[in-house]
């Protein structure tokens, strides 16, 4: 690659469906950049050698998407605070011999419910579904703004329990009682703001959840975006507040644009023109 345009990329398994390079294509004409921002299909046991073939053709940076954003942690050489609280990485920017791994996804969360969804967290009541990666990345950035309870969830209680003992000592800090029900028993609880973090509504798999959870006074936010989820219908069914991941997508990405170009863009517009389409 002997161009001087810088060329960025995003990795995934599925990755079709990604709207990143649109995004990204978008930040760049607003703030006149000229950059190649492309999709990248990696096979599930080739995510490090897709990777390495990326830094072999001179690309700047990668944003990392399901499944593999535990991979990208174990691949980067050096990691910023967020990353390394979530061993997770969603962000990298190649820099001569090193890898650096960001994780974007918690400032991307937090800045969509609070400045594009008027949900503010502080001193709020939040359950959040989900043991993987994204969930992880995504706990200390609502942490920080000091809501009230945590409580986590999922369907294997076990990873919830790990991801608490981890991530007691910044609750601690913040001062957030963090906690573990059995997903069966959320009904049991009030929520404010109810988060689903699970890929279950990438291949339309049911969570088992008592509908009862939902309630009117509460948002229900799926992290997934472009397609109306079970969970979404069921909030929907209980009169709750709803919405999808796609503003915690743009917002994502546009930390990660200020990462690699040092340009924060705007994101408003942005957002709007892809839920019109």
């Amino acid at each position: 690659m002997t161009d001087l345009k810088k060329h960025f990329a995003v990795i995934g398994n599925p990755i079709h469906h990604s709207l990143s390079p649109q995004i990204h294509a978008v930040f760049a004409k607003e703030t006149g950049l000229d950059i190649a921002y492309e999709a990248v299909l990696s096979p599930l046991d080739q995510f490090k050698n897709t990777m390495h073939q990326l830094i072999q053709q001179k690309f700047t940076g990668a944003n990392v998407t399901l499944p593999f954003k535990k991979e990208a942690y174990q691949l980067a050489t050096t990691h910023s605070s967020y990353a390394s609280i979530a061993e997770a990485v969603n962000t990298l920017e190649f820099k001569e011999n090193e890898i650096i791994g960001h994780n974007t996804d918690g400032i991307g969360l937090v800045r969509d419910l609070e400045q594009n969804l008027d949900t503010h967290l502080k001193n709020k009541k939040i359950l959040l579904i989900g043991a993987g990666g994204a969930a992880e990345g995504v706990i200390y950035s609502m942490l920080e703004k000091t809501p009230s309870e945590l409580t986590l969830t999922n369907r294997t209680i076990e990873k919830s329990n790990v991801i608490q003992n981890k991530m007691d000592v910044h609750a601690k800090s913040f001062d957030v009682n963090l906690n573990v029900i059995e997903i069966a028993k959320c009904p049991h609880q009030y929520f404010d703001v109810i988060i689903n973090a699970t890929s279950a509504s990438l291949s339309d798999d049911a969570l088992h959840m008592d509908p009862k959870v939902f309630h009117e006074g509460c948002l229900a936010y799926d992290m997934i975006y472009g397609k109306e989820t079970s969970f979404i219908e069921q909030a929907k069914s209980q009169g709750s507040k709803i919405s999808d991941g796609l503003g915690m997508l743009v917002e994502q990405a546009a930390e990660a644009f200020s990462i690699w170009h040092h340009i924060k863009p705007h994101t408003k517009s942005v957002i709007e023109s892809l839920r019109a389409l």
